[in-house]
Order: structure tokens, then sequence, then C-alpha cells
């Protein structure tokens, strides 16, 4: 990249990765050969040669952007992660520590003195702190108090009071506002005099005397306007407003369905508190589906790529456990069935065809109705509707891959009536994986949980005991 804000469209994150790959392996290498002699030589470890190397990639990371540094960082072994954390600016250590994820983030923060962190938050405003604030010791947060302005410590206090889910977490206090009563040339005026202009600034925020807000003016009037007219002449009332407490998902909603670039926090009374932009709802998205992507699994968002062994155990533990318990349920169903399966063998070939399938089949509806939570899509009036739906699209794969797989079984084995009961179990078995597809999500939301979160563990647990108990008790009863 030839500048922190402007990425070289020739060199992509790939590329800057294997560079700093390549002389980060430079380094240790001459970093290695002298801790490998019995008397260390300093003259190599601190020779031309090694101050190069480190040159060289101090000047490769002072180009990168923050979210650049921050993927390269995740994607490095924890000791060489440090490394590169050491040669980053200091002036850059705020932004970067923003951009990593909550696991990296833990790993920098505990290499860094409180000082650095104080010193790393400082450049950041209030929101920005406030999204990194859960992850810093409570006496940095003190000092952080301690060192901002009274204004910065009130708007830091608020938007700490707001839980992760909710707009007030995301709100930027960075606003430009103005009033109606005057014209456009003293607004542009007062434009020019500003440094630079808040991030994704399209529109200005008209306010009375008591900050309540009365409307919008929107850049691109400003612009293409008279500038001896007044505001109110080309301010817009007809604007998409929020409130702090408003869920941040129904807020990524409006941003997606009005295109939105920023939007208005006001509170109860009309007050403009600040506004949400797109980049942190994009930010905020993307977060979101790699949490749910991971919870799918029963995995942890707080885990590490490269975390130390024990760690990545504890966090996977829980739900291998679970896995187990029902592994053993799974087990002791088809224990019930072994006279059968010794009676005919071919049994407990077909076995895993019918929980394979099952599985899948519960996973993709699962995926759908995760989905649709997430979008508020699904409400108590058409629930009923949508688990018909779905048992309906169980039914027809199931006849037509239940077919499929009978005519197989008949080829393979010249029984026709194993090939009817596997058609049945197959239908049964999706069918099952169906209604609990959807039955699953909306009880863990019922009861205040994530529906993601080890969704796909439980339905792929049912299909298999299910699965079995269907397709081995269909063949006890009609072919034994």
């Amino acid at each position: 990249m030839t500048d922190k804000n402007n990425p070289n469209e020739n060199e992509d994150l790939q590329v800057l990765l294997q560079r700093v790959t390549y002389l980060l392996r430079k380094y240790k290498l001459v970093e290695g050969f002298v801790n490998l002699q019995e008397k260390p030589d300093l003259e190599l470890a601190e020779s031309s040669v090694q101050k190069r190397n480190l040159e060289e990639l101090k000047n490769l990371l002072d180009k990168l952007h923050p979210a650049d540094i921050a993927h390269i960082l995740e994607t490095l072994p924890l000791d060489d992660r440090l490394i590169i954390w050491n040669l980053v600016k200091v002036e850059h250590d705020g932004e970067v520590l923003l951009e990593a994820s909550d696991a990296v983030r833990e790993t920098l923060i505990t290499d860094m003195g409180n000082e650095e962190l104080v010193a790393a938050a400082e450049q950041l405003d209030a929101d920005e702190i406030a999204d990194l604030a859960p992850d810093l010791p409570l006496d940095v947060i003190n000092d952080l108090f301690q060192s901002l302005s009274i204004e910065e410590r009130e708007n830091l206090r608020a938007a700490m009071s707001y839980p992760e889910d909710a707009v007030g977490a995301l709100m930027d206090f960075d606003v430009i506002t103005i009033r109606e009563d005057v014209k456009l040339e003293v607004v542009l005026r007062y434009l020019r005099r500003l440094n630079e202009l808040p991030d994704h600034t399209d529109q200005l925020f008209v306010v009375d005397r008591d900050e309540h807000l009365q409307g919008v003016l929107l850049v691109s009037q400003l612009l293409v306007n008279d500038p001896d007219i007044k505001v109110a002449q080309v301010m817009t009332k007809e604007m998409v407003t929020l409130q702090p407490d408003d869920n941040a998902e129904q807020a990524t909603h409006a941003f997606e369905r009005y295109d939105l670039v920023s939007a208005s926090v006001v509170d109860n009374t009309g007050r403009l508190q600040g506004r949400v932009t797109v980049n942190t709802v994009i930010d905020f998205i993307h977060e979101k589906a790699e949490n749910d992507a991971l919870n799918l699994a029963g995995l942890s968002e707080e885990e590490d790529l490269f975390a130390p062994v024990l760690k990545s155990v504890r966090n996977r533990w829980a739900w291998l456990a679970i896995n187990l318990v029902t592994a053993f349920i799974a087990s002791r169903v088809i224990g019930l069935f072994e006279d059968s399966i010794e009676k005919l063998v071919a049994l407990a070939a077909l076995m895993p065809i019918i929980a394979g399938i099952g599985g899948n089949s519960g996973n993709q509806t699962i995926t759908m109705i995760v989905r649709a939570l997430a979008l508020r899509q699904i409400n108590p009036d058409n629930a009923r509707k949508l688990i018909i739906k779905e048992i309906s699209v169980s039914a027809v794969n199931g006849l037509i891959w239940g077919t499929v797989i009978g005519l197989f079984t008949y080829t393979i084995y010249q029984s026709a009536s194993l090939g009817l009961i596997m058609t049945l179990a197959m239908m049964l078995n999706l069918l099952l994986a169906a209604l609990l597809g959807v039955l699953i999500p909306l009880t863990l939301r019922k009861l205040g949980r994530d529906p993601a979160i080890g969704s796909s563990v439980l339905i792929t647990a049912v299909t298999d005991s299910g699965g079995f108990f269907i397709f081995l008790g269909l063949a006890t009863i009609f072919l034994l």
C-alpha cells in the first residue's frame, strides 16, 4: 500500500501477508541462530542485518491501514503476532485494537502496560473507547476518565451505559448541528472553518436552541442551492430517526431498506443524542454474521485461531460433551435393534444414509429459520404457516430422494421390501428434521437464548437418533 488510507489496488491482503511473513522469517532466522550459540553473539543480534530486517517490517506496517494490520495479526501465531505488534506505530495502536477481533485484541492488550493502553485509547473518540472498554483493565478505564475532557467523559459514560445490541452502543457523538434560521452561506463558512468533516457526513442536523431535532440538511442540497436562502427552505423533515435503546439489528435493517449513510439518534423528547453511520452498521453486521456462524456449531466467538491448546479445549468442551451424550443415546438406539442387525446385516450399511441426509436437511432448515429470525421475518401469525411449508418441502424431498435411495437399495440387495423401508424411513426422518429445524431455534428464541447457539449440534443429534430409530424400527416390524 502506498498510503495508509488508500490501499494499492495491485497489492491485496494475501500478498501483504506473504511479504510480512517473509520479512518476519528473515528476522527470526538470525534470531534463532544467535540463540543456538553457547555464547550469544550480541554483535550479530544487533547487527545492521537485523536492524534492516526490522526496519523493512516497520516501514511496511507504517504504510498499512489499521484494518489490514489487524487482519495480519489475526493470521499469525502468538509469538509472531507480538513481534509485529511491537513494531506498529504507537499512534495506530488504538485503531488496530478496534479493528482486531475480540480474541486477538485480548492477547494484544495483555502484552501492553497500563500507560500504553491509556495512550492508545486517548487517540480514539468516546464511542470507540466504549467499544474497547469491556476488554480494558478497570484502572486503565479510571485513568482514561481522568484524562478526558468533561464533554468526552460524559459521552463515554453514556456510550458505556448501553448494551452491545442497542443502538446507543453504535452511536457516534461527532455530529454537525445547525439552525434553521441561518443562510446556507453561513453554514458553508462554518464548515470551511472545520479541519475536516466527520466521516460519512451526508447530512447536517438542524436543531433548535434546546438541541431538539427539527430536520436534516443534505450536503447535496447545501452545495447546489443558492447560498442566500435559509436552511429552513431546503431542509427536509422526512428522515429516519433512531433511539438509543432501539435494537441494533433493527437499525441495520433500516440502513439496508432505505440505503442510509447516516441516521440521527434522539431521546424520548426528540433531543439529538448522536448519529449512527453506515461503517459502524457494516462492522456490526459482519461481527454478528461471524458469531452466528460459530454459534451454529457450538463454538465460542471469543476463541483465537492460534489460542493456547488448553484455552481452545475449554472453549469447545461443553458442546462436545453434549455431543458425546447424544452419541451415546444414538448408540443405545442402535443397541435396541442388535438382533435385527444380526439377522439382516444390510441394515448396518444403510443406517448412515438415513441419518446423514436427515441431518443435512435439518441444518438447511435451521439456517433458513435463524436467518429469518435475525431479519425479524417470523412472528406468531406466520410461524404455523412456516412449519407447514417446511414440512411440505421435506415431504417432497423425502419422496424424491427416498425413491432414489429405495431403487438404489433394491438394485444392490435385490429386496423390494427393503427398498420400500428405505423410502419410508427417509421421508419420515426428513419430516422430523423439518419439524425440529423450525422448533429448535423458535424455542431457543422464546427462552431468551440466541437461536444460533448449538442449533446445528442439536439437530444433528436428533436426526441421528431419530433416523436410526425410524429405520431400524420399520425394518424390525416389516422385515423380521
